[in-house]
């Protein structure tokens, strides 16, 4: 696979060229919507939920912004990966190219976007008093097994989206549903610890976890903790890799 994308670095690059222009394409803000888009969830989230869950909630801007932060990237690279192969069928249909680099580019579009508004983040947990640490530099490690879970997702999506259309709109339906599954406004200690250990089957509650551990607590979580990070960046490459390489073939039927 490395040695294709070293054989294919052009086309992944103008790519990911063309999916961020087209983003952004007659838009009066163009890239600052990056920044934006977040800032005004988080201003109408935390609008509504402060007086419901912030009261007892250290630093709950924080809070609110990590998980809506990792949640927004997850959504947004995941949205954009289903429908890679369907926007790109002109071009695999006539041009032997390996149909996984579509999804790539869309991935390293919506990780330019995340790293952006990673910054603003940073600048809010600074104004919210959060005190900064060389524990920091330990969210480089979420943050590719993220990009490397959202990839993996982003396989399985478009590979169901090609031979079902229906995907798109359960899919949509499934992200506001894992929305208020993931704690992104409230404390999962409130439950009870058997519900608590179920919030770990939510793969993107645990990602939001761990951001949350490293800059709101100051620590760095349990080797278990990274291991089941892995555990879910893998797993979703896994099952989205085998699934291109069993119907490589077919998609060109189907789109």
């Amino acid at each position: 696979m490395f040695t294709k994308l070293r054989e294919y670095q052009f086309l992944l690059e103008e790519l990911t060229k063309r999916d961020f222009r087209k983003k952004y394409k007659r838009t009066v803000l163009g890239v600052f919507w990056s920044v934006l888009s977040p800032l005004l969830t988080l201003f109408v989230m935390k609008l509504i939920f402060t007086s419901f869950f912030g009261r007892n909630t250290p630093f709950y801007t924080t809070y609110l912004f990590a998980g809506n932060l990792v949640f927004s990237y997850f959504r947004e690279s995941t949205t954009l990966g289903m429908s890679a192969l369907m926007n790109n069928s002109d071009i695999f249909s006539k041009i032997n190219v390996p149909k996984y680099m579509f999804v790539l580019s869309s991935n390293v579009s919506s990780l330019i976007n995340f790293l952006v508004t990673l910054v603003v983040f940073f600048v809010f947990a600074a104004i919210d008093g959060i005190t900064f640490s060389w524990h920091f530099l330990m969210l480089i490690y979420p943050i590719l097994c993220l990009l490397t879970f959202n990839i993996g997702m982003g396989l399985i999506l478009s590979a169901m989206f090609v031979f079902f259309r229906d995907t798109q709109y359960l899919y949509s339906v499934f992200t506001l549903l894992l929305m208020y599954l993931s704690a992104i406004f409230y404390q999962v200690a409130s439950f009870p610890a058997t519900i608590q250990r179920l919030f770990l089957l939510n793969p993107v509650y645990v990602f939001i976890k761990y951001f949350r551990v490293i800059v709101i607590d100051g620590n760095i979580p349990s080797l278990s903790f990274h291991l089941l990070l892995l555990f879910w960046a893998l797993a979703a490459l896994l099952i989205g890799g085998t699934l291109y390489k069993k119907n490589n073939q077919r998609f060109m039927y189907y789109v």
